[in-house]
């Protein structure tokens, strides 16, 4: 784990190092080189709403033109649509989206694609994060241009609209759609327009304070409140970048990731669009959803935390659905990253081919109880396996779960913590394993 790099991208409070326009500049200087070196002659920044993100913008552009790369601003768009965007255009050789997800205003973050519209190796990292700490830059007499990209966001609705093969008709699904104040609060119009579907936005007036504020992806209670009331077919919530979804049933129950990649996959299937059967997932994913792929008879690999991790074990293993219960779904055959939207759209398409309700459909996975709880340890990052006690109360729990549950327990890629997930048959049952095993960590190991 470098010094910057985190499980996705450069992250932290805006105006506090990292995120600070000095070491943004020097970033974009970075990001410049790193194209030039690699043959292209521009990259493409986007952003979500927050109010730190024109700061940011301007120094990462800066930074980037002193180099003698052009920049091409595509504004506030979601961050697959920074990706499609650097796929699309050969002569960008990165894109740098500037956005903290689904953390509140006071955060940002710098994730970075490279050409193809892929995030970076580990490698390729931690050659920027080198450059970033430790390269005193000289700029030559080579200066880039900076220009907007103003048609970036019809673009990329046009590609989300083109993977999927809606027809009007007077039966149209009846949708209320959490754009949480983020990256999606314009583009969702454009997208889920009134022609395909009947739509009630919510949580779509921006003011660089109130993305992720008690609404989107994280906190879906007006969702579940106004589906009951109106009586809608479906919820969606986006998080700040538009890049995670979560669902909400006609009844007004939440449908996680999980279960949205359990769907997708076993309609895929059906319809023989399913490559080689495969379903990838991390580790952190529900039993559940490992028990649902099992009874349709399709592979589940599980990989590493983060969507990037999801991406290399999918093309590792050529499957073309994978993702996270946290809602980031990648499907392959059509966009190279997590997308809301695209899972949105693949979902809305399996309920109007199916005639199905979302709650019919969701039913193909049962949700085991599961409990994440977060203990603070110091840097040093002991293996917790060899210690003796924690190792005997970890392997004490398992015991007891057996075959009905499991236990997983990983440090944190960005935070000094170690994670604890137990996930069994009953709830009650769950948090006190999950406590116990907190409390020999805590004993043995702070």
């Amino acid at each position: 784990m470098g010094k910057l790099f985190g499980t996705d991208g450069i992250r932290g409070e805006a105006n506090f190092y990292p995120i600070t326009c000095e070491l943004a500049l020097k970033t974009g200087q970075a990001v410049g080189e790193f194209t030039k070196k690699n043959g292209f002659t521009s990259i493409i920044i986007g952003k979500d709403t927050r109010i730190s993100g024109d700061m940011l913008e301007a120094a990462l552009a800066a930074g980037a033109a002193s180099t003698g790369v052009n920049v091409k601003l595509a504004g506030v768009i979601p961050t697959p649509g920074v990706a499609y965007l650097c796929a699309d255009d050969n002569s960008s050789g990165a894109a740098i989206v500037i956005s903290a997800s689904h953390n509140p205003f006071q955060d940002n973050g710098i994730k970075i694609f490279k050409n193809g519209g892929v995030k970076l190796s580990d490698k390729e990292e931690n050659q920027i994060e080198d450059f970033i700490l430790n390269t005193k830059y000289v700029p030559g007499q080579d200066i880039g241009i900076i220009m907007e990209l103003n048609d970036a966001p019809l673009s990329y609705s046009k590609f989300l609209l083109n993977t999927v093969s809606f027809k009007k008709n007077s039966n149209r699904l009846k949708l209320v759609i959490d754009c949480s104040n983020g990256a999606a609060s314009k583009i969702a119009h454009l997208v889920f327009n009134e022609q395909l579907f009947n739509v009630q936005f919510i949580n779509n007036a921006p003011d660089g304070k109130n993305i992720n504020l008690n609404c989107g992806s994280q906190h879906t209670q007006d969702v579940q409140n106004l589906i009951v009331k109106n009586k809608a077919d479906i919820g969606l919530s986006f998080d700040g970048d538009a890049d995670r979804l979560i669902v909400v049933d006609e009844l007004g129950n939440q449908i996680t990731g999980d279960c949205i990649l359990a769907i997708c996959a076993r309609h895929a299937k059906e319809n023989k669009r399913l490559s080689k059967n495969i379903v990838v997932s991390t580790i952190m994913s529900n039993i559940g959803l490992t028990k649902a792929l099992d009874t349709i008879g399709l592979n589940h690999i599980k990989s590493d935390v983060g969507d990037r991790k999801v991406l290399e074990a999918m093309r590792k293993s050529g499957a073309v659905i994978g993702g996270e219960d946290s809602g980031h779904i990648i499907f392959l055959n059509y966009h190279t990253t997590g997308d809301g939207m695209l899972s949105a759209l693949r979902l809305l398409e399996v309920m109007m081919e199916t005639n199905q309700s979302i709650s019919e459909l969701s039913s193909i996975m049962t949700v085991f109880p599961q409990v994440l709880m977060n203990v603070e340890v110091d840097e040093s990052r002991p293996d917790f396996m060899h210690i003796s006690k924690v190792a005997h109360t970890i392997k004490d729990v398992e015991e007891k779960l057996g075959d009905k549950g499991r236990v997983l327990i990983r440090y944190s890629g960005t935070q000094p913590l170690l994670r604890v997930m137990v996930e069994g048959p009953e709830q009650i049952i769950v948090e006190n394993y999950c406590k116990d095993i907190c409390k020999s960590i805590k004993v043995n190991m702070t």
